[in-house]
């Protein structure tokens, strides 16, 4: 299917890149990626891979817009408050570009819809706030094979990393990761990191780290460039300085090492209380 002239101008700046062309172009437009949730993170990532033009956004999110939300969230607007955040983003998303399927979830995000959810789509974007859905989102992101682009904030710093993004058939003996339970294989426990309410995040740290998970999600879909795939890039806005840490696989994980104790999506992924020896710190909560 060949574009029209309105689509050739409305993507021309991006088709003249040599990374991208035609060829690339195309991919965008076939490709379909799934957001978790229609807040701080998710905002950026959606309007810049609409904007791109990918040819299909899932997003699902039970909640609803709130005033609180505006100083970040910039998919909504004050007219949009008291409705379902995915009705604001489809809508917000429809005028930027109606080239983009856009699909939306009012809904939780649990054990019993999350495969059915992925399988449609070819990789993930999570923008959650919380350990027990991370948890969740990277273990049926490995078991399903989806590459999982996944960032957090708090206060004036954020993360950001890419798990699952290569064959991970591996040689008998070796780690096919790593994931998310590599860097924590535990959550912290209750009330040692504070929540975006509690503690604060500056608003435009969201548009940052959010269209950098774009960013990534552009390039695993072009196949261009290098991942984050194995490294963890740290952001901190006063110092404005960004790190980038190697990420090694964990050989006792229980998800991704070689001996797997999780093999299938466990029934309860409320966080537990204990935190594993020499284990410390924790992410920021988006």
């Amino acid at each position: 299917m060949n574009f029209t002239e309105e689509q050739i101008q409305r993507y021309s700046r991006q088709i003249v890149l040599k990374e991208v062309g035609g060829k690339g172009q195309r991919r965008l437009r076939e490709a379909k990626i799934f957001l978790i949730g229609a807040g701080g993170l998710s905002s950026p990532a959606a309007l810049y891979l609409a904007a791109s033009g990918i040819g299909r956004l899932g997003i699902i999110d039970a909640d609803k817009v709130d005033l609180s939300n505006l100083q970040r969230q910039i998919l909504h607007t004050t007219a949009t408050i008291d409705r379902p955040k995915v009705e604001s983003a489809r809508a917000t998303l429809a005028e930027l570009n109606p080239d983009c399927d856009v699909r939306t979830h009012a809904e939780l995000l649990t054990v019993h819809n999350i495969e059915s959810l992925f399988h449609d789509y070819d990789l993930v974007i999570d923008g959650t706030d919380n350990f027990s859905t991370r948890y969740l989102v990277n273990d049926a992101a490995f078991l399903l094979h989806k590459p999982l682009v996944t960032g957090s904030i708090l206060r004036f710093e954020g993360q950001l990393t890419t798990f699952f993004t290569t064959d991970r058939v591996q040689p008998e003996g070796t780690i096919a990761g790593p994931c998310y339970r590599c860097l924590y294989p535990e959550p912290p426990p209750p009330g040692m990191i504070p929540s975006c309410q509690e503690a604060g995040v500056l608003g435009v740290l969201a548009g940052t780290i959010g269209v950098l998970q774009a960013v990534e999600a552009l390039k695993l879909v072009l196949g261009i460039g290098q991942p984050l795939t194995g490294r963890l890039l740290t952001y901190d806005a006063l110092a404005m300085q960004f790190r980038t840490m190697k990420v090694r696989p964990d050989p006792d994980c229980a998800l991704c090492g070689p001996h797997p104790r999780i093999t299938r999506l466990l029934e309860d992924y409320t966080v537990s209380c204990a935190l594993p020896p020499n284990r410390t710190t924790a992410p920021p909560v988006a």
